[in-house]
């Protein structure tokens, strides 16, 4: 491996304080929770973490932390994802690839949409408004 320069290394360090910083949950107002399990892993939740930081990147999402968690207890409908955010219910989206990431990211993020075909641990009827009922 050839030597780093100064600049190099300060522009590595800066590049992985940046990723850092999207998993501190330290003065952000939601979470995106990874379930990183066995089984999660394997049915491919890495590539949903992935998907999550560059869609909150493309939008210039900046105050919702992205981290993960171990097993959820929903293995068959990994990868599994929760989304905790002020003004909605606490959701667990299963069944989660890149594609529903982004869904999540525009329809629960940004819209205050729950995205009704991906979640598997519903909030009680009386704590959240059906798309019918506005």
């Amino acid at each position: 491996m050839a030597k780093m320069t100064l600049e190099e290394l300060r522009n590595l360090r800066a590049s992985k304080q940046k990723s850092l910083q999207k998993r501190s949950i330290e003065g952000k107002e939601g979470q995106i929770i990874i379930g990183m399990g066995t089984c999660g892993i394997a049915a491919g939740a890495k590539t949903v973490l992935d998907a999550f930081l560059s869609e909150l990147d493309a939008k210039g999402i900046t105050n919702i932390s992205v981290t993960q968690t171990g097993c959820m207890g929903l293995c068959h409908v990994e990868p599994t994802v929760e989304v905790v955010v002020p003004n909605m219910p606490d959701v667990i989206y299963g069944n989660v690839d890149a594609k529903v990431a982004k869904q999540i990211v525009q329809d629960h993020l940004i819209d205050h949409k729950l995205v009704s075909d991906h979640v598997f641990d519903r909030p009680a009827a009386d704590i959240y408004v059906k798309d019918g009922d506005k």
